[in-house]
């Protein structure tokens, strides 16, 4: 066979394959409980930039709630969402629902989309967080780890506690993901 009949029989067979493949089938949709009650969908979000971070209220990086807040406020309106997911995981969370609510409205004035507490690590964590674990290779490693989620729900970045809300690594990251970025 001449060499050019070969390579167009390689892309021929290699084009089947890709035709034949499943298409990639998009995440699962995750519920969380509302610290405000009914359920929190991560589907109702679908087409939107979503940052989840794992909270805690007496932990040495709580102060991010203001630069979370101040992000949420800056980007919402273009459609990024900031989710808080309260966790006692470090030993760092409020006893009850809410006094973590209360917590947070009295000391940041919160009002971007809050879950129950939550567990984010181990067997009995989340199923978004074994999932994260799972397909990124990112567990929460102490409170205010950040897991950005593209419009398709797929994990677009992940960063740990030191890296600030409105830092330029995340910031760079969700612009491109808000319509007209």
């Amino acid at each position: 066979m001449p060499p050019l009949f070969r390579r167009l029989h390689a892309a021929l067979a290699l084009l089947v394959a890709l035709l034949a493949a499943p298409a990639l089938a998009a995440p699962p949709d995750w519920s969380f409980e509302s610290i405000d009650g009914g359920t929190l969908s991560l589907a109702d979000w679908r087409g939107q930039p979503v940052l989840v971070v794992n909270t805690a209220s007496r932990c040495g990086f709580t102060p991010q709630y203001d630069g979370l807040q101040a992000l949420y406020d800056r980007y919402r309106d273009r459609g990024l969402v900031v989710l808080a997911v309260p966790s006692q995981d470090f030993k760092q969370e409020l006893a009850s629902d809410a006094e973590v609510a209360e917590f947070c409205e009295i000391n940041f004035d919160l009002d971007m989309p809050m879950t129950t507490i939550t567990h984010v690590r181990g067997a009995q964590a989340h199923p978004f967080y074994r999932w994260v674990a799972e397909t990124a290779g990112f567990q929460p490693a102490w409170n205010f780890n950040k897991i950005l989620l593209a419009p398709d729900g797929s994990v677009a970045g992940t960063w740990g506690s030191v890296v600030k809300p409105g830092a330029a690594r995340i910031t760079s990251q969700i612009e491109p993901l808000l319509p007209g970025g």
